[in-house]
């Protein structure tokens, strides 16, 4: 035997193993309702994911290599995009997309310090915070309730001489509309950043998201539609838009070659940039403050194996939330419940319903019914950032276009649960029927004191907090 056939055999044993101990912890065993925990999401995964993540491992190249290539490549034709840069997170891919404006490759279109960025309150933190992290004022719309999106009709009456940029996620996978808001980008030259952590598959009059403003971002977080542990990508469609994004990640050098390449450019000590000596290494050359937010290749190899499921993924999704939306129609007086934005398709990351003012009980009573019953349940992310203690309490400078109404309002009153994968039509229906049994007990015996307790929410939900918002 060979040196070099004994090894691929050696390997080929080790994957051989890998999916023999991966059956064995997978053994099927029957849901127990009331007894086993319907988390709101999850990995969902078999051997090839581990078999990718050990033949990373064994070749032991523990930064981005072949499998970031493959990755990268194949995610970007997923969604349509020439360019797919994988970074450790969504949270960096955001902060990345924003501070890529900030270049001074755009010139007078740059993002600079004490510029506008339109966005919303009812988000998650890190689509908001690299605005404030850049140095920028965010300019805080209300959304709507069903959709859970801008109210896009007022975007352009919130636009100011300093607007630069609209920066905004599609809510939990559900499309913000896409129309009004390029439309009003294209007709006052303004940067649009696609927040599309929760949203990888979901399409606007059949496009997919992602591909309309000039820059996206992905999560491949374990809750997401697919998993890398921890990782995210950014999408651009113009290559130096692309170029920069890579330079922000990768230190900021001026440099483009991969790991363990040198040359790319061919004139690696021809270059004369900066006031720097004519011939420094182009490799030790740096064009923007930058960070280092690379995703290693054993993150990718989990990757590569998640994206042959994502269509499995993203039918099962919808299919989920349609089940749950037929389920719980029945329950419109005390619910405001979810719809996707006119001519979307989502691949939905959560079911989101709204407690409406008229109920016989509140949410809170409702989502510890829910959770004591063994189905997890989420709220809407920050409910309403400038409520939360990092804006109030921190002097976070930013405006409020108008009102926060319906923010509040999902701050107090929403809350979702899952609709991933991994959970079967048992499950499901076993949702289905704690919240039956939970509304017919509010049916037959309104809870009067928790009438109270919702009306002192809303006063104190309503009630400004300290702040140095400079409202419109």
């Amino acid at each position: 035997m060979s040196a070099r056939g004994g090894k691929a055999e050696i390997r080929d044993s080790i994957f051989r193993l890998v999916a023999e101990l991966f059956s064995l912890q997978k053994a099927d065993t029957a849901f127990r309702p009331g007894v086993d925990k319907i988390l709101y999401a999850g990995r969902v995964f078999d051997e090839k994911e581990m078999v990718n993540l050990v033949d990373a491992a064994l070749d032991f190249w523990l930064t981005a290599g072949k499998y970031a290539d493959e990755f990268g490549r194949r995610c970007a034709e997923f969604v349509a995009v020439p360019h797919c840069l994988l970074t450790n997170s969504g949270s960096s891919a955001n902060l990345l997309a924003t501070f890529a404006l900030t270049s001074p490759v755009w010139g007078q279109r740059r993002l600079k310090p004490g510029d506008e960025v339109i966005t919303v309150a009812a988000a998650f933190p890190t689509t908001v915070n690299p605005i404030v992290q850049a140095r920028a004022i965010p300019v805080f719309l209300d959304v709507e309730l069903g959709t859970y999106n801008v109210q896009a009709e007022k975007i352009e009456a919130a636009i100011t001489g300093k607007t630069r940029a609209i920066v905004l996620a599609h809510t939990l996978g559900n499309p913000f509309d896409l129309d009004t808001v390029m439309r009003v980008a294209r007709e006052h030259d303004l940067w649009v950043i696609e927040d599309a952590c929760d949203a990888l598959g979901s399409k606007y009059k059949g496009r997919m998201v992602g591909t309309f403003g000039d820059l996206a971002t992905l999560s491949f977080y374990p809750p997401h539609h697919i998993t890398t542990g921890e990782g995210g990508a950014v999408l651009c469609r113009d290559p130096q838009m692309m170029r920069v994004v890579q330079s922000l990640r990768d230190w900021g050098r001026d440099c483009w070659c991969p790991p363990g390449c040198d040359n790319t450019c061919g004139k690696r000590f021809r270059w004369q940039l900066g006031s720097l000596p004519k011939g420094y290494d182009h490799k030790y050359i740096y064009s923007h403050i930058g960070f280092n937010l690379k995703m290693t290749d054993m993150q990718a190899a989990v990757g590569v194996a998640q994206l042959e499921k994502l269509p499995r993924f993203i039918e099962t999704r919808r299919r989920n939330w349609q089940t749950y939306r037929e389920g719980l129609s029945k329950y419109e007086d005390y619910f405001i419940l979810p719809q996707a934005t006119a001519g979307s398709d989502p691949s939905w990351f959560g079911f989101l319903l709204t407690v409406r003012d008229k109920a016989p009980f509140g949410k809170n009573d409702l989502v510890r019914y829910l959770e004591s019953r063994g189905i997890a349940t989420r709220m809407l992310f920050g409910g309403n950032l400038v409520r939360q203690p990092a804006y109030v309490d921190t002097g976070v400078e930013y405006r409020t276009f108008d009102t926060l109404e319906n923010t509040d309002k999902i701050m107090r009153d929403a809350f979702w649960i899952g609709v991933y994968p991994g959970l079967s039509e048992t499950m499901v229906g076993y949702v289905l029927s704690v919240f039956q049994d939970f509304l017919i007990k509010a049916r037959r015996s309104p809870t009067g004191p928790e009438k109270v307790s919702r009306r002192a929410s809303k006063r104190a939900g309503g009630q400004k907090g300290t702040s140095l918002a400079r409202s419109s």
